[in-house]
């Protein structure tokens, strides 16, 4: 099995110059953990729900809810993502990709071809493919 087989072929991304506050929305909304950050077409970064704590340290120091959105308004994507983004291929045996996820700790692997972002696939696919697979 290949990791084309399972991969989220319709993913969210963000722009580089996107405020911090769209992706604290998005992720809420739309209850994912990822978001890769294009630039055009090219894949050039990701940032997680753990970026975003990471990044709206106000709330922490116990700012008001308005205040941390004011504060993530003035930030950028570019800012707090993180720019070494481990990927794979569409064509990339999905044990290897697995395997990758455990080695390197991350819950997600964006798929790339040409540098262009193709797909998505994460700790949650991998989960809805084994339980099939079991039933």
């Amino acid at each position: 099995m290949k990791v084309r087989d399972i991969m989220i072929k319709e993913v969210a991304t963000l722009d580089v110059n996107d405020e911090l506050s769209l992706a604290n929305d998005i992720m809420r909304l739309g209850r994912i953990r990822h978001l890769p950050v294009v630039e055009g077409q090219r894949l050039v970064g990701i940032i997680s729900e753990r970026d975003l704590f990471r990044s709206s340290l106000a709330q922490a120091l116990g700012y008001e809810t308005k205040a941390t959105r004011d504060l993530m308004k003035t930030l950028r994507i570019k800012d707090v993502m993180v720019p070494a983004v481990v990927t794979v291929s569409p064509d990339t045996p999905l044990c290897d990709a697995v395997r990758l996820m455990l080695d390197k700790k991350i819950g997600c692997l964006p798929v790339v071809e040409e540098a262009g972002l193709v797909g998505l696939i994460t700790e949650t696919d991998i989960l809805v493919h084994y339980l099939k697979i079991c039933q």
